[in-house]
């Protein structure tokens, strides 16, 4: 077995599509690299976005230790550099039938998604009619970014090729959760969005949704686990622009609008609807990566006051 010093690099375990997990020398530790990669729609773009990495790393840390600061049990040991930090190893399961209500130290294999405005695929499905905006509150079609009467729950799968929303059934089926699991993940994501809120506001933001994940660890405990509330897992727009009208995306949804307007979007999910091949992901301009660096960079140093963030 390969030795080295707390902290250093061990054997890559996986290359994601944006971050690179390594073990380390302890069996039930492992270190999350957070790289300038990006990807949109389930496929890595071909440009790194400068200081990506270093942004998202930041900013997670700042959150991991607000959640244990608030009380919430999280997998997070410390940060190790820049772009790398130290979490609680959990196991992936991706064969729903091997989990049960005695599994113990095992990811969730469901995506927490909370929505306070209507955006992105909420107000998609509200205008194809598979959402009644009646029963969110709704006397009529409501406008993309009106503010919801209250918080709206999605769920979506975690461990399959491609994430796709589940019904809480379904969810509760494919996890092995109980009513007052879900219920207890529910009550956790809305403290946790109170404070985001709070947090952002300072920096002129509006939190617009976001998504979490939960894992049970060895005690069975449940437990908050990779990152939130980062350019990457959530959407903010910028105040004072909102109140004029404007909704400018200051996270990763900047990135996914430019390949709608180019059309790749619709020709990917085309090609996976009729399982052709799908077409490789153009890469970004010169100006766009100026433009989404910034983006991640400013977002990281709002939420964290404006100051303090070396990047």
């Amino acid at each position: 077995m390969l030795k080295v010093k707390e902290g250093e690099l061990m054997t890559l375990i996986n290359k994601g599509s944006v971050k690179d997990i390594y073990g380390t020398e302890r069996i039930d530790e492992i270190e999350f690299e957070y790289t300038d990669r990006i990807s949109v729609f389930d496929k890595t773009i071909p440009n790194l976005i400068p200081k990506k990495g270093n942004s998202i790393c930041r900013t997670a840390t700042f959150w991991l230790k607000k959640a244990e600061e608030m009380g919430i049990l999280t997998h997070f040991i410390k940060q190790v550099s820049d772009a790398r930090i130290r979490i609680k190893r959990v196991n992936i399961i991706k064969d729903y039938d091997k989990i049960n209500k005695h599994t113990k130290n095992y990811l969730i294999p469901v995506e927490f998604i909370c929505r306070h405005y209507i955006a992105g695929s909420l107000y998609d499905r509200i205008k194809e009619g598979k959402i009644d905006y009646k029963k969110l509150g709704f006397k009529s079609m409501p406008e993309y970014g009106e503010k919801l009467h209250e918080p709206f729950f999605d769920l979506s799968t975690k461990v399959e090729k491609f994430d796709r929303l589940i019904s809480e059934k379904e969810a509760l089926s494919i996890s092995s959760l109980e009513k007052n699991q879900l219920e207890e993940i529910f009550e956790c994501m809305l403290k946790l969005d109170i404070e985001l809120k709070r947090r952002v506001e300072r920096g002129g933001l509006i939190h617009v949704d976001g998504k979490k994940e939960f894992a049970f660890d060895s005690d069975g405990n449940l437990m908050l686990v990779d990152v939130f509330g980062t350019a990457d897992e959530d959407r903010f727009w910028d105040m004072e622009k909102y109140e004029e009208g404007e909704r400018i995306e200051l996270s990763k949804e900047f990135v996914r609008q430019i390949y709608r307007r180019n059309g790749y979007k619709d020709s990917l999910y085309r090609a996976r609807e009729k399982g052709y091949p799908e077409p490789e992901i153009p890469p970004l301009s010169n100006e766009d990566i100026k433009k989404i660096s910034n983006i991640y960079i400013n977002l990281a140093q709002r939420i964290k006051g404006g100051k303090g963030l070396n990047l």
